[in-house]
């Protein structure tokens, strides 16, 4: 998985976290814990403020 893949990410987030509120989530665990996804495979500095919201926002949708 790449920071592109924001569905996937997602869904994988959902799968792990399911408790968890994607509302309520930093951005700054938010990237930790896509980093951390078994195979997730991209560098952090391709990360930036507009993919961690598109992941949020799919986890949102996922989450509904």
């Amino acid at each position: 998985m790449k920071w592109t893949d924001s569905q996937q990410i997602a869904e994988a987030l959902f799968d792990i976290h399911p408790d968890i509120d994607p509302k309520t989530i930093r951005f700054t665990d938010l990237m930790a814990w896509v980093m951390a996804l078994k195979g997730f495979n991209d560098a952090p500095e391709h990360c930036g403020e507009k993919i961690l919201e598109a992941i949020q926002l799919a986890w949102i949708d996922e989450a509904d």
